[in-house]
């Protein structure tokens, strides 16, 4: 099984609903990049997540959400909205904190489950990863495992390890 289908059996996703929403982003001529779980798995060995993070330009973001919502299910939240489709589990959360909107102009194109898209730089990747630590109102669970992610990218680059927060490398297994 190739990693596409991979991804699509995981998140139940019938209707090509990743396909959909990059064909979206395309059309408008967006340029956005791949943050998160998903883009951490562009550069370390993947685990499985039924998300896909992406940053855009903040001024794309009301373009973005209006198309979006004409054609799927939009959720507005406090720093992003999330965008998903009856009949996929997948779910498209797009940032709108505008830490990230740098992000998109350094970010190469990866090999992400099969396909080409712009993924954040590692200490691009690195840096949101911190904030998700140190950011009090997340839950637990998902502050351990943006632990582990900040773990896996120093794994496969250790001069990131200079980046991370004394405070925060204490909590890393050494």
């Amino acid at each position: 099984m190739r990693s596409l289908q991979f991804w699509k059996a995981v998140t139940n996703d019938r209707s090509d609903f990743l396909e959909r929403l990059l064909a979206e982003l395309e059309s408008l001529g967006i340029e956005f990049c791949v943050v998160g779980d998903t883009a951490v798995n562009a550069y370390c060995e993947p685990v499985v997540t039924e998300d896909l993070d992406v940053a855009i330009a903040l001024t794309d973001l009301p373009r973005v959400e209006k198309a979006f919502a004409e054609k799927f299910e939009v959720h507005r939240l406090a720093q992003s909205f999330d965008v998903s489709a009856r009949d996929s589990g997948l779910l498209l959360h797009v940032h709108s904190d505008e830490r990230y909107e740098a992000f998109v102009a350094r970010a190469p194109v990866r090999d992400v489950l099969g396909l080409r898209l712009p993924v954040a730089a590692p200490e691009d990747i690195l840096q949101g990863k911190i904030w998700a630590v140190q950011d009090e109102n997340r839950r637990p669970s998902k502050r351990l495992k943006d632990l582990a992610d900040i773990a896996r990218l120093i794994e496969i680059d250790p001069k990131l390890r200079t980046r991370v927060p004394a405070k925060i490398l204490a909590r890393l297994i050494k």
